[in-house]
């Protein structure tokens, strides 16, 4: 009897071998599971057990290969890209990681600017290149990081998409006629250096539109643009004047500019100084007049992601080392000549020659002596770009010098 169930064990295993050869896997595990219960039955020895199972365990695998099941393929891990992009690269950074190597490897400072305002950050046409109060401080950090202030890739941005580009870390730096504001400086993951220039929002309007104040512009229309605080500005103080307007929300300047230009609208609205700098480009500049009330404050400057607290060191000193190089007397006429000459310690502080406050950094001890040999001091960014021989003739008030009354002050470097 042994013997018979013994035969009848080995033909059912020859047959599944059979059809598992013929693709037939379904009914290999059917006969494995009943053979496996008749085995033990039987008391078949152990080594024949397993040569069963494995030949199941074969047959099935394939199975498995060619098909796999759904809850199997969404478990599978998938392999990450090796490519390291701009996109990639800049995370780390803002997560804690060094931004300054980052910059130094790739050769290049990339900085976040403005294209169409004059005087502050524009594209000019005839050159071709990027000119301006803030391209200059592009340029400083260049300097700095780099020893060569042109290798600077500078990308024009919007209102609108200056902040994700640079919580993205498509950029290094923002410096864009961008204010300080609580929600910027914490829900926005931002860090603001020294504020370089202070403004206020304003408002343009025509000279014969018979508007000389705020509120003689009751139904009127404003030009304004979009992803700004002037937006916002705007409409508040609108409110507490009790001067019912239509705001015209614009993309970007140049069509908030040209809007109002076209005459759709009764005013324009934006910082003073991007006023002054955009009555130049109107067709008829001696048309227009901005009125004397200053609707906010207006604190611009660059601005860096949080969590890499180096390069956020690096930006702010670059900044105010030229303030200090404009109420020390250093230019970039004679900054060499103050390195090499000057015996006061306060001067020697600042261009490296003595201490070691630019390996603090992470900077050459005297970075700001490439910087001022680059762009020069304060005054001479502020006068080269908005000063009396520009056509903005802009006058400094409160971006003067603090011994002078204004607000430009540099803590010691010490």
């Amino acid at each position: 009897m042994k013997r018979n169930i013994l035969l009848t064990v080995v033909g059912l295993l020859a047959l599944s071998l059979f059809v598992t050869a013929c693709g037939g896997t379904q009914v290999v595990e059917k006969v494995v599971t009943v053979e496996v219960e008749k085995v033990v039955t039987v008391e078949v020895p152990v080594e024949k057990v397993v040569t069963v199972e494995v030949a199941a365990e074969t047959a099935e695998q394939p199975a498995a290969e060619v098909a796999p099941t759904e809850e199997m393929a969404a478990a599978e891990p998938t392999e990450a890209p090796t490519a390291t992009t701009a996109e990639t690269a800049a995370p780390a950074a803002q997560a804690g990681g060094n931004t300054m190597a980052i910059v130094k490897e790739r050769g290049k400072l990339n900085c976040g600017v403005n294209a169409n305002v004059p005087g502050f950050g524009y594209l000019d046409p005839d050159t071709n290149e990027f000119a301006g109060f803030d391209i200059d401080y592009c340029k400083a950090i260049a300097a700095a990081v780099l020893g060569d202030p042109d290798a600077v890739e500078y990308r024009a941005l919007t209102g609108t998409d200056r902040f994700p580009v640079l919580q993205a870390g498509e950029i290094d730096v923002l410096i864009r006629n961008t204010t300080w504001t609580i929600s910027r400086d914490t829900s926005l993951g931002f860090n603001f250096a020294p504020t370089t220039f202070y403004d206020g929002q304003g408002m343009m309007v025509r000279k014969d539109s018979g508007i000389t104040k705020l509120t003689d512009m009751q139904g009127a229309t404003v030009c304004v643009q979009q992803g700004t605080t002037t937006e916002k500005n705007l409409a508040d103080v609108m409110r507490a004047l009790n001067v019912d307007y239509e705001p015209v929300v614009l993309a970007d300047a140049p069509s908030t500019l040209a809007a109002y230009d076209e005459g759709r609208c009764d005013g324009f609205t934006t910082d003073k100084s991007g006023l002054v700098s955009n009555q130049i480009l109107l067709a008829k500049p001696d048309d227009h007049v901005i009125l004397d009330e200053t609707m906010s404050k207006e604190p611009l400057g660059p601005l860096v992601r949080h969590g890499d607290d180096q390069w956020f060191d690096i930006v702010k000193w670059v900044t105010f080392g030229t303030f200090d190089a404009e109420e020390l007397g250093i230019t970039s006429a004679n900054v060499e000549e103050m390195a090499a000459t000057s015996e006061d310690p306060v001067v020697r502080n600042l261009l490296g020659v003595e201490g070691d406050l630019g390996q603090g950094l992470g900077l050459d001890n005297d970075f700001m002596v490439k910087v001022i040999k680059a762009v020069g001091n304060y005054g001479e960014i502020y006068d080269r770009h908005l000063g009396p021989d520009t056509v903005f003739n802009l006058e400094r008030g409160p971006n003067r010098q603090w011994t002078d009354g204004g607000l430009i002050y540099s803590p010691p470097f010490r």
